[in-house]
C-alpha cells in the first residue's frame, strides 16, 4: 500500500471490523456463492447481506458478477478477491499523513 492510500486503508479496516463481514469472507473463502445461498449460509436477510457486501466490495475484498441460470434467471454471484497485506507501524504512519479528515458542519 502506497503513501497516498490512507483513506483506502481506513475503508479496509472498516470492512474488516465487523463479525458479519468476517463470516461472509470465511464463507466465500470456500467457494463463490449466489446471493440467496450466501444469505442462508450467513444466516441474515438479503438486504442486510447486501449492505455488508457493499462495504466488502468498496474495500476490494469481494467482487460480484451477474450470470444467467439454465432456466434464464439472473443470479448475482459473489467471490472473494485474493488479498494479503501486512500492517506495520510505518505503513500506518505514512497512511495517516494522507487521510482526509472531514470536519463537521458548524465547526
Amino acid at each position: 500500500m502506497s503513501k497516498q492510500d490512507g483513506d483506502t486503508l481506513l475503508v479496509l479496516f472498516e470492512a474488516l471490523a465487523n463479525p458479519h463481514r468476517l463470516k461472509i469472507i470465511s464463507i466465500l473463502f470456500v467457494e463463490r456463492q449466489y446471493v440467496s445461498q450466501l444469505a442462508r449460509e450467513a444466516e441474515m436477510s438479503r438486504p442486510l447481506l447486501y449492505m455488508h457486501l457493499q462495504k466488502l466490495e468498496k474495500a476490494g475484498l469481494v467482487k460480484s458478477e451477474m450470470e444467467l441460470s439454465t432456466d434464464g434467471k439472473a443470479m448475482k454471484y459473489y467471490e472473494l478477491v485474493a488479498f494479503d497485506f501486512t500492517i506495520t507501524p510505518a505503513l500506518i504512519k505514512d497512511a495517516a499523513e494522507t487521510i482526509t479528515i472531514k470536519k463537521k458542519e458548524g465547526k
